[in-house]
């Protein structure tokens, strides 16, 4: 069916569809607009809904209705949003002129971006009078809602980037071990009673995609510990070094003297298999020295090795902070272990989504700087 002939209606609403610039892209206009300024942009009307009113009434209830989104869109893909600013300067200054030397530029700049704004929109948006630019009915429509969304991104630029924990009422999710539970979390909720008491902290497990995939998501806001497979698009901090020792109950044949290697051989082991974090290394780094541990139990985390070890003769490798009296009064006897072995890292492991989040800077620092701990002293 062929379009309808529109040139002849004295007040009009229509649908047009056409291509913009033989890009092939289909774009929908809407407007009581003159046909002549459709067919200078080389748009072809494919379809057409006419509404005749003198008192208008019809127009208020097509652009108010769910007829809006359909009949009147636009793709801000081919917007340039520099224009919402002319549009608000000659809302204010009612001349092109004043406008240009605002913003800075020439007269003839204003007038292209004007009508550059008038074919966008498809309305005259202003006309000159002897008491300057005055906005048609469209334009009065489109003033409020256009200032206030500059004033939107000209205060998220302008509002300061900070945290304040004394009066924060912030959500921090942490991935830590049953060690870090042990040793940092204790330190870190007095920190937080006294210095950010709205602050609150929850305290998950997991382990390589689970973890990364929350982490990427924003769910886990920092993951402490021993931690493979968080490198591209992480961050990482040291908190501190450790190294491990050899732990047994206070009664213990071996209690009292320095552990030999052959001590070490000779007897029974417990072993936390913390499978998914780097304290499986220290294992691996004992087999690889040729050593064979007398493995007689296996546990998944330290939680409940002291309790076994105070029942047995059983000897286990712990890392070195589980020993100290001022942390976590293990009530064991310990000693310098005697295989070499390093000193590992344990790091604080954000994504760069929050690198710049002045509460995620906060917790780090806090957690670097006052929850790490000092090397444990053993015998030499």
């Amino acid at each position: 069916m062929a379009p309808p002939d529109l040139h002849n209606v004295p007040f009009w609403i229509v649908c047009w569809r056409g291509y913009d610039d033989g890009a092939g892209r289909d774009i929908v206009l809407a407007r009581n607009t003159p046909t002549e300024s459709f067919r200078r942009r080389g748009l072809q009307p494919v379809a057409a809904v006419i509404k005749r009113s003198a008192a208008r009434a019809s127009e208020r209830f097509l652009f108010g209705s769910r007829f809006t989104n359909e009949w009147l869109a636009m793709d801000l893909n081919d917007f340039d949003l520099n224009l919402l600013l002319v549009f608000d300067h000659l809302l204010k200054e009612k001349s092109v002129s004043k406008v240009a030397e605002v913003l800075g530029v020439t007269q003839p700049a204003i007038s292209r971006s004007l009508k550059r704004l008038r074919e966008q929109l498809g309305d005259e948006l202003f006309y000159r009078t002897p008491n300057g630019m005055v906005p048609t009915a469209y334009a009065q429509h489109l003033a409020g809602p256009i200032a206030d969304a500059l004033d939107a991104i000209g205060n998220a630029f302008s509002n300061s980037f900070s945290f304040d924990p004394a009066t924060s009422q912030r959500y921090f999710t942490l991935r830590m071990s049953d060690i870090g539970e042990i040793y940092i979390l204790p330190r870190l909720m007095r920190i937080l009673a006294e210095e950010a008491p709205g602050v609150s902290v929850t305290i998950v497990r997991g382990n390589g995609d689970a973890l990364r995939a929350g982490m990427e998501a924003g769910t886990i806001d920092l993951a402490i510990g021993l931690i493979d497979g968080l490198e591209a698009g992480f961050f990482r901090r040291q908190i501190f070094r450790q190294g491990y020792v050899c732990v047994f109950r206070p009664g213990h044949p071996l209690a009292g003297r320095d552990m030999s290697l052959e001590d070490f051989l000779g007897a029974q082991h417990a072993v936390v298999s913390a499978v998914g974090t780097g304290h499986a290394r220290i294992d691996e780094l004992i087999e690889k020295q040729g050593i064979r541990r007398k493995v007689k139990l296996r546990v998944p985390n330290y939680a409940s090795l002291e309790r076994l070890l105070q029942g047995t003769d059983l000897i286990a490798t712990v890392p070195e902070a589980l020993v100290q009296p001022n942390i976590h009064p293990f009530a064991l006897a310990y000693s310098r272990h005697p295989v070499d072995l390093p000193k590992l890292s344990i790091d604080a492991f954000w994504h760069a989504r929050a690198h710049r989040d002045p509460a995620n800077q906060w917790l780090r620092n806090v957690i670097a700087v006052r929850c790490a701990l000092p090397a444990v002293e053993t015998r030499d």
